[in-house]
């Protein structure tokens, strides 16, 4: 197994809050805000189009912005840009603009991925987001390099430094293959379905050899880039805890056994399994997470209240159990960026 000697530790939001869109940006950017303070290396935001229940972030470059003018430290990532829906010189053109005024701090996650019924408003078949998303990225690639993308065009503001941090997010050996073979980094999720012939599997054995792809594939001398994403609720009692877990998770049962996870059971105890969820006390999440020794592989580590959704002052209080108590316990620490800073166009 790879180790590391720290790991960088990241706060991901899907922007559910029970709220306006305008309040629910409003809280995801005071989160943002309270993990900069906290110590946070990195915040990550989703694109979802159309749907409230999907996370209602459309454009995360535009938020990014918002949040990049309230911080100074903490890197902003997409996790991710759903490419396939995208132009994709606009990406590496958003992504260049943004990098060059946020001082050099977006980590460029994008995927495949998106909510199948999102495809069609953009004239596009879900069953070909494969090739689309490979075709777009290697455009965004061509782009970021300086490249001629036609008529004698070069990307401006160049974006040759983000290269080094693009992020392939997937769910297949394949898709670990790929992200290693392009020497990017690989972005693993909070959870996956189980296949029927593996219910009972655990999430550390359906991504292991994701991982064992991905470094199998990476060119010599390209250090490996793993962020696992958590899901992670911790309360300072474990009443509180469990009892917004009980809410959020059969909040979620159906629609997620609709897309193919399979559930045994349906106490809280089977949904904090099915759902992959670390959810508790400090004492308890630092306990769970020792248990998944896929995070001993992982150079990086976002932690995601979704699908427990507490209310906004628990996701505070949760932030700074996370950074203050569960991470030295396990003994993981904020790394600072050794990226070049890019000076701000002024």
């Amino acid at each position: 197994m790879t180790r590391h000697n720290g790991k960088r530790l990241g706060f991901f939001t899907r922007l559910l809050d029970d709220a306006s869109p305008g309040e629910r940006y409003r809280l995801a950017a005071e989160q943002i805000i309270a993990a900069e303070r906290h110590g946070f290396d990195a915040a990550w935001v989703a694109q979802h189009h159309f749907s409230h229940d999907e996370g209602g972030l459309p454009a995360p470059f535009v938020f990014l912005s918002h949040v990049a003018a309230q911080t100074r430290t903490i890197r902003l990532g997409t996790g991710i840009v759903t490419l396939p829906l995208e132009a994709p010189l606009r990406v590496a053109e958003d992504a260049a603009v943004f990098d060059l005024l946020s001082n050099g701090r977006l980590e460029l996650g994008v995927g495949s991925g998106g909510t199948p019924s999102s495809f069609g408003a953009f004239g596009l078949d879900s069953a070909q987001r494969g090739p689309i998303h490979a075709a777009n990225l290697a455009i965004v690639r061509k782009a970021l390099a300086g490249e001629d993308v036609g008529g004698g065009n070069h990307l401006y503001p160049e974006g040759k430094g983000l290269l080094d941090r693009i992020w392939q997010a997937t769910f297949s050996v394949d898709g670990g293959r790929r992200a290693g073979e392009a020497g990017d980094g690989l972005m693993l999720s909070r959870t996956q379905p189980r296949d029927k012939d593996r219910p009972n599997a655990t999430l550390a054995e359906l991504q292991h050899p994701i991982i064992d792809a991905y470094l199998a594939a990476l060119p010599p001398g390209r250090e490996p880039r793993i962020l696992a994403s958590r899901t992670l609720f911790v309360a300072d009692d474990q009443q509180t805890a469990l009892h917004w877990a009980d809410i959020g998770l059969r909040r979620i049962a159906e629609k997620f056994a609709a897309i193919g996870h399979i559930i045994n059971g349906d106490s809280l105890t089977d949904l904090i399994r099915a759902f992959d969820t670390h959810v508790g006390t400090v004492d308890d999440v630092a306990t769970s997470l020792a248990a998944d020794d896929t995070l001993e592989r992982a150079t990086d580590i976002s932690f995601q209240v979704h699908s427990v959704d507490p209310p906004h002052e628990l996701i505070l209080r949760s932030l700074e159990l996370i950074a203050t108590q569960v991470a030295p316990a396990l003994g993981w620490r904020t790394l600072a960026s050794q990226l070049p800073r890019v000076a701000v166009a002024g």
